[in-house]
């Protein structure tokens, strides 16, 4: 069942929402992962604030923290990364999510996007259906790590 949503840009009050709706979905408290994210999301004037929430009967439902490169990683066009997105176990499966992808999508294409790029855990099969339900598809890049051992 679909839910009336707002989407609205991320504000530094959003943090104590953003870390208890990751915390729910988790089971881990990331509170000075979130600190960190949202003081670079809001701190530089000349850096789009590119992460959004959504609010569903008063209150914080969802977020998604994205970024806005230009040139970065020696990819020559505009492109963003969608790094984490979150939705209330209560408020999954009505929509929230979907909303908050459409905006982010309206807003990266306003500022000259032209490619999105996202990373999944290739086994967490809901976020890979998400992706795909939003169009997205596997990328001509290949991700590369290298463990370091101590």
């Amino acid at each position: 069942m679909s839910l009336s949503v707002i989407v609205r840009v991320m504000k530094p009050e959003d943090l104590d929402a953003v870390v208890a709706i990751d915390e729910k979905i988790t089971g881990t408290l990331r509170e000075e992962y979130y600190r960190y994210r949202f003081k670079v999301a809001t701190l530089n004037d000349t850096q789009i604030n590119a992460s959004l929430v959504a609010e569903a009967d008063g209150r914080v439902v969802g977020f998604l923290m994205g970024t806005l490169f230009s040139g970065e990683f020696g990819i020559p066009e505009s492109s963003a990364v969608v790094d984490t997105l979150g939705v209330d176990p209560e408020f999954q499966d009505r929509g929230v999510g979907g909303a908050l992808f459409d905006q982010f999508r309206t807003n990266m294409k306003a500022a000259g996007v032209e490619r999105i790029y996202t990373l999944v855990d290739w086994k967490d099969f809901g976020l890979l259906k998400f992706f795909g339900n939003m169009g997205f598809v596997p990328s001509q890049r290949l991700s590369l790590e290298l463990p370091v051992l101590y």
